[in-house]
Order: structure tokens, then C-alpha cells, then sequence
């Protein structure tokens, strides 16, 4: 197998979950004594592999395409006012995208919770006077025989930029006004994430003013109180708790109130909410940034008076996965054809040692929670049958000598190409493993539903330090989410590398 059961310091299984559809405004110190109210499958249907979600693409109120065109109409208006000989009107595309690719690297379309284009003002107003000093340079190089002729002079310099940013300021406020706007009219569900009175203080906060656009739908903290007395909103203390609130409220907003990487449980929820398409915000109700003298990022943010800021995903890198998927189709392919011959005497070894049936398949869990049907040759008899909920079949008397061959030398695997060729899975990926496994590890080791984010592979980086057998689900989730949090085409081919290298070798347990 390719998993076991890990000693751990956690909490096996799920306590009783929270989550309505709508609550009512409470004070900090009523929002920490709440209880829950969603609660986990019971009977048989528990111990099914829970599904993880696929990515979803966040739909937000216009996104920052209304300030992206009210910044490139503005530098579009200023061109025309003052084109002339000197400044061709053909110049206002390139004017456009030049600001809008500035304020895309100082920031200013990132998301905020209270935007003001007052308080923008002298980063607009720095980019504006970057965009026109570099437009009069390159008039002016246009024509090096006339000198500054051809260029800009200091007064319409100075007109374009004040021009530019009264402009500037005048679209993106009335973009900001229509959002608080619709902010009021259709606020979206949010979940507070943090220990103690500042969750408490953020989600009250949120309750009070509705001009933020979040409306608090629980608490995310096993610390909280849950006594069931008077607080509208559940305190959700589970990693299924949260998943199931996140799925019943809609939830699209997440707010932390201390960095997400202050331990191992907060960080796997920045992994779930990353899955449900969940916009992450931090904010400061401690003054943490204060105390230990971070820089906040400029423009300042807050929520109420508390210092906040969004934490921004990495790039999908869409392209880069396309090339992973290209790659893992065309190798498998080319090792199917290359390992024909070896895959012909392994299956006549079977046939002949151990019966008709050369092929075994089961289920397993893939991508997102999906099953699928992994193939491999069969090593035990014909007669016996490979329970769905035995941890490991090493050292089985039913095993022939052809069986034990094949597990140890990994020989076995080598039907999974087909599942890669088909897109089941991946060369390079963590191991797939069994529902009821799935289940139960998800339900110990809140790292290891996070797993199934990228692609199941054949081998991967915890195969690779010797993680195979009975061997720590824990650590094999943590490698697992290390090489899905660090991936590259590059880890991949020196995974394949490390894994060729060591392929035929005998091994004390098979996968």
C-alpha cells in the first residue's frame, strides 16, 4: 500500500458542525457562545470518501475590470484633451495600458474592503507624473534632430498630470461608491477565522456595518466557548464543520484574524477555502503588525478601525498545468509501448502462477474527491479477494512468490500508465488511496483531505524519501502538500529521475 496509519497527537473524527443559512447582527461577546447546528453524516454513509471541491472561479461585484477602464478612460481622455502636433491621438492606447500596468504593480487593484480614491491619491498621482515624464522622454527621442521641439513642455506636462489624476480620482470614486452600494444591497457570506475575543470582535464588527459587504455567517475557532447560550452565530471547531458551512452558506469571504500560517490546522483552512473559490482576508484586531513592527500594505485597508488586508493566491499558472498534463499523456504513452514486453511476461507470470484474472482494479480517490478505478496486476490468488477496508495485504499467505515479486519490485504498477494515458491521474502526484481510507486519515490529519488539489500520481515526493508501506499518514500528507504548495515542471522531472533511478529495486513492503 501506499499509506498506513500514523501515530498522531490529533482528534479522530468529526464533533458537531454549525451553519444556517442567515444569522441575526450579536455583539462580540454573544458571538463567541454559540453553538452549531450542522451536523456530519451518520451510519454508513459516514466513512464514504468526503468529495473535495473543484477550484472555482470567484464571482465578484465587476472584479477590477470597472477600475481597469475608468483608469484607461481617464488616460484616454487626457490624451485627447491635449493632442496635438506634439501628442498624436494614436498615442492613447499605449498611454492606457502603460497606467494600468503601473497600478497593477503598485497595487491599487487589489481588493479592499473600504477603497478610497482620496486616500489613493499620491500613489495615482506618483504614477501619473512616471507616465508623462516617460511619454515627453519618448516624444522627444522620437526626433533627436529637433531636440525638445518634438517633445513635451514643463506646462503640458504638468496640465496632463493634474488633468489625469483629477480624472483618474473622479472614475475610480464613482466606482467605489457603486460597490458599497451593491455591498449594501447583496452582502456575501463570510466566515471569521480566529481564537479568543478578536474572531468575536471582527465578526461584531462585520454585524454592524453592513457597508463592508460581509455578513458573518460563524466562527471558526476550537477555542471558543460552545454552551449553546445565546450566540446567533455557531462556532465551527472541525475541519467538516467549516466544509459544510462553506457549502451551506455559500460562504465566499474569509476573514483571519492572525496570519494563517500561525499553525498547521489554520493553514489546511487556507487550503479548503482556496478550493471553494474563497476571497482571504487578514485582519489586525490584536495590532499585531504594531507590536512587531510589520509594514501594512499601502494603500491602508481597515475594517472599523482594524487594520486589514487581503491574502492574495498565487497565480493559477494554467499553462504550466496544460504542459503537465501534455507531458503525462505523451511519457505514459511512450512507457505503455516501451514496457509492452515486461508488461506481457508479468501478466503471463500471473496467469500461469496465480490463474485467470491478470488485472486487478478498485476504487480510489482522485482528483477534487472523484473516484476512479486503478488498475494493477493482480498478486494474490484468484480465489481471494482484497477487502476495500484492510490497510495492507503485505506478508499475506495468499500471496504467491510471483505476487511478492511484483509488489516489491513495483512491477505491479505498471498498468497505471493507462489510468495516466486516460487522465486519472499523473505520473508525479500524492498516491491515490481508498474511500474509507480517505475518510478516515481526512478525519485525523486535517492536511490530508488537501491532497486531492492536484492530480493523484504514480509516484511522487513522499514515494521518493521512502514514505511507501506502513509507513506515517502524516508525514506523507505533509510531503504530499509540500510538493503541491512548491510544484514545478522541474520537481516533477526530478521526481520521475529519482523514481527511474530506483525502479527494479526490492522493497521490504509493496504500494
Amino acid at each position: 500500500m501506499d499509506s498506513a496509519p500514523a501515530r498522531h497527537t490529533g482528534q479522530g473524527g468529526t464533533g458537531p458542525a454549525g451553519g444556517s443559512a442567515a444569522f441575526a447582527p450579536a455583539p462580540a461577546a454573544e458571538a463567541r457562545r454559540a453553538v452549531t447546528a450542522i451536523h456530519p453524516p451518520r451510519g454508513p454513509r459516514a466513512v464514504r470518501a468526503r468529495p473535495a471541491v473543484r477550484p472555482q472561479r470567484v464571482r465578484r461585484r465587476g472584479g477590477t475590470a470597472p477600475l481597469v477602464a475608468a483608469d484607461a478612460l481617464a488616460a484616454a481622455v487626457t490624451v485627447a484633451a491635449l493632442s496635438g502636433p506634439r501628442l498624436p491621438l494614436l498615442a492613447a492606447l499605449p498611454a492606457a495600458a502603460a497606467l494600468t500596468a503601473l497600478h497593477a504593480r503598485a497595487g491599487l487593484y487589489r481588493p479592499r474592503l473600504a477603497p478610497s480614491a482620496l486616500l489613493e491619491l499620491p500613489a495615482l498621482l506618483g504614477r501619473a507624473t512616471v507616465l508623462w515624464c516617460g511619454a515627453g522622454a519618448v516624444l522627444a527621442a522620437a526626433a533627436p534632430g529637433n531636440g525638445l521641439d518634438r517633445g513635451l513642455d514643463w506646462g503640458t506636462l504638468l496640465g496632463a498630470v493634474c488633468l489625469q489624476v483629477v480624472l483618474v480620482c473622479a472614475g475610480r470614486g464613482l466606482v467605489h461608491q457603486l460597490r458599497r452600494r451593491s455591498a449594501l444591497r447583496r452582502p456575501v457570506s463570510a466566515l471569521v477565522v480566529g481564537p479568543g475575543d478578536g474572531a468575536g470582535a471582527v465578526a461584531a464588527a462585520l454585524h454592524g456595518r453592513p457597508e463592508y459587504g460581509l455578513r458573518p455567517v460563524g466562527i471558526v475557532g476550537a477555542d471558543a466557548p460552545a454552551d449553546g447560550e445565546g450566540g446567533p452565530l455557531p462556532v465551527l471547531a472541525t475541519h467538516e464543520d467549516v466544509r459544510r458551512a462553506v457549502i451551506q452558506n455559500s460562504v465566499r469571504d474569509a476573514v483571519f484574524t492572525r496570519p494563517p500560517e500561525a499553525d498547521e490546522r489554520t493553514a489546511s483552512l487556507v487550503r479548503l477555502f482556496h478550493d471553494h473559490g474563497c476571497r482571504l482576508w487578514l485582519a489586525d484586531p490584536a495590532g499585531t503588525a504594531k507590536v512587531t513592527g510589520m509594514r501594512v500594505a499601502q494603500p491602508a485597508d481597515q475594517l472599523w478601525g482594524y487594520a486589514v488586508q487581503p491574502l492574495l493566491p498565487r497565480p493559477a499558472r494554467l499553462l504550466e498545468r496544460s504542459a503537465k498534463r501534455v507531458i503525462d499523456s505523451s511519457l505514459a504513452a511512450v512507457a505503455l509501448l516501451a514496457a509492452a514486453p515486461v508488461m506481457g511476461l508479468c501478466a503471463l507470470a500471473v496467469r500461469l502462477s496465480d490463474g485467470p484474472g491478470v488485472i486487478f482494479r478498485q476504487e480510489r480517490v482522485g482528483l477534487y474527491g472523484r473516484p476512479f478505478t486503478l488498475l494493477k496486476f493482480r498478486t494474490l490468488s484468484a480465489d481471494a479477494h482484497e477487502s476495500a477496508t484492510r490497510w495492507t495485504v503485505a506478508g499475506d499467505r495468499r500471496m504467491s512468490p510471483i505476487g511478492s515479486f511484483l509488489r516489491k519490485s513495483s512491477l505491479d504498477e505498471l498498468p497505471q500508465l493507462w489510468n495516466v494515458v486516460r487522465g486519472d491521474m499523473s505520473l508525479v502526484g500524492p498516491r491515490p488511496e481508498r474511500p474509507f481510507f480517505v475518510a478516515k486519515f481526512s478525519s485525523v490529519h486535517p492536511g490530508y483531505e488537501a491532497r486531492h488539489r492536484m492530480p493523484v500520481g504514480i509516484t511522487g515526493l513522499a514515494q521518493i524519501n521512502g514514505l511507501r508501506g506502513d509507513t506515517s499518514i502524516e508525514d506523507r500528507a505533509r510531503f504530499d502538500n509540500h510538493y503541491i504548495d512548491t510544484w514545478s515542471l522541474w520537481q516533477d522531472l526530478w521526481i520521475l529521475a529519482r523514481t527511474a533511478a530506483s525502479f527494479f529495486r526490492f522493497r521490504l513492503g509493496g504500494s
